[in-house]
């Protein structure tokens, strides 16, 4: 099992930024994303990375944030440019190792008009 804690979240106006952590424990991780829950809504995937650097997005974030990856440290960042209310969610980082999802507990991101 993977322990993963993320940290950055908060409350931000519209058309600011912020940067979330992810720090996981293990080996030999895998995939490692960040997901989203928006008030009322279900899951949904904001970005992914795998061990090599290849990076996948949603479209409805594209071009504002950017995931990254330090291997060594066992660590992914959420690079969050241009808040806009619909940003706001929980986030949730999330890691495959020996093809099984660990999740974190979850940051708020609450973006204001």
């Amino acid at each position: 099992q993977v322990e993963l804690v993320e940290s950055g979240g908060g409350k931000v106006q519209a058309g600011g930024s912020l940067t979330l952590s992810c720090a996981a424990s293990g080996t030999d991780l895998g995939i490692m994303a960040w997901y989203r829950v928006p008030p009322g809504k279900q899951r949904e995937m904001v970005a992914t990375i795998t061990r090599g650097g290849s990076t996948n997005y949603a479209d409805s974030i594209k071009d504002r944030f950017t995931i990254s990856r330090d291997n060594a440290k066992n660590t992914i960042a959420l690079q969050m440019n241009s808040l806009k209310p619909e940003d706001t969610a929980v986030y949730f980082c999330a890691a495959q190792a020996s093809l099984q999802w660990s999740w974190g507990q979850g940051t708020q991101v609450t973006v204001s008009s």
